[in-house]
């Protein structure tokens, strides 16, 4: 099988094309190159002959496409630089799928996230794929927009897709623009002598986190027993609250700090709980979480305090 992973030098590209390869499968990596980083093919979702290049030169079997902007307070700032990227970019992937022969067409599975659903109440939890998207940002407009586009354009040119709503997942060398990796890398600063005060937003909501390695599986195992046209939820099931996250890691590590609330780091819109369900995902493989919560904090947090050590 050959597996074409667009994104594939971002963090869960770098995680899935490492599960790729303990399968047996060596990934075609397309993206742009981060932090000195190379690729295998350079690509640019704004560029339809470059997506068409990308596709006709890999010739692949599946498709992973997990490229796009991910950071929600960046789409927020950035809407239409983001429906561009998100939407519009995806359409330009299926139109390069569109030209293939119909024999040719590979399998395509589209990263969507948890986000979509937007702010439910409690009568809703667990989200399931049968709860009508919702979406309360930018960030989830284009991922809702990218979902339709792609199932919309599989039934019509007749190839094979399904989309993966991916809830919050977190693991070692995840950006620290996002919450749990900058409350490690801050606690790896105190623990090397920093002060103990830690800014932090809102503690209040509670998500559904998953680690990555745990994700990356479920995305490889849909790639074969997913069925063609659905949707499935990747998530743990599971709500926490963001304050016991910090707790978890301050627990992890041995560190006194000083937490105050500082109104920059609050975000426009906070969806209070969201948490999903993961029956489906479950019933059409093989797939259980492996990692638990505290296992992937410390791992996040040994990853912190060996980069804050460098």
């Amino acid at each position: 099988m050959r597996a074409l992973v667009t994104g594939g030098n971002g963090f869960v590209g770098r995680y899935l094309c490492a599960e790729l390869r303990e399968r047996g499968v060596e990934p075609v990596v397309a993206g742009r190159t981060a932090d000195g980083d190379g690729v295998d093919m350079p690509l640019d979702l704004a560029d339809v002959d470059n997506v068409r290049a990308v596709v006709e030169l890999s010739r692949p079997d599946v498709i992973f496409h997990l490229a796009g902007q991910a950071f929600v307070p960046a789409a927020t700032a950035a809407p239409l630089e983001t429906y561009d990227t998100n939407a519009i970019g995806t359409a330009r992937l299926v139109e390069a799928l569109r030209e293939r022969p119909e024999g040719a067409r590979p399998r395509l599975l589209l990263a969507s996230s948890g986000e979509v659903y937007g702010a439910r109440g409690t009568a809703d939890m667990p989200l399931a794929e049968t709860i009508a998207p919702q979406p309360a940002t930018p960030y989830a407009a284009s991922k809702v927009a990218a979902e339709a586009i792609v199932l919309g354009s599989a039934r019509t040119y007749g190839f094979d897709a399904i989309v993966t709503r991916a809830f919050n997942h977190i693991g070692p060398g995840q950006n620290e623009r996002f919450v749990v990796a900058a409350f490690a890398r801050r606690l790896a600063q105190i623990a090397a002598g920093d002060s103990p005060l830690f800014l932090v937003g809102n503690l209040t909501p509670q998500r559904d986190f998953l680690d990555v390695r745990d994700v990356v599986r479920a995305y490889a195992d849909l790639a074969q027993s997913g069925v063609p046209g659905e949707v499935y939820n990747v998530c743990s099931g599971v709500p926490t609250r963001i304050s016991e996250v910090l707790r978890q890691l301050v627990m992890a590590a041995r560190v006194g700090v000083e937490i105050r609330e500082d109104p920059s780091l609050m975000r426009a819109v906070d969806v209070p709980v969201a948490y999903g369900d993961n029956a489906k995902l479950r019933a059409a493989t093989s797939w259980a979480p492996a990692f638990p919560l505290a296992r992937s904090l410390r791992d996040v947090y040994d990853a912190a305090r060996a980069a804050a050590a460098v």
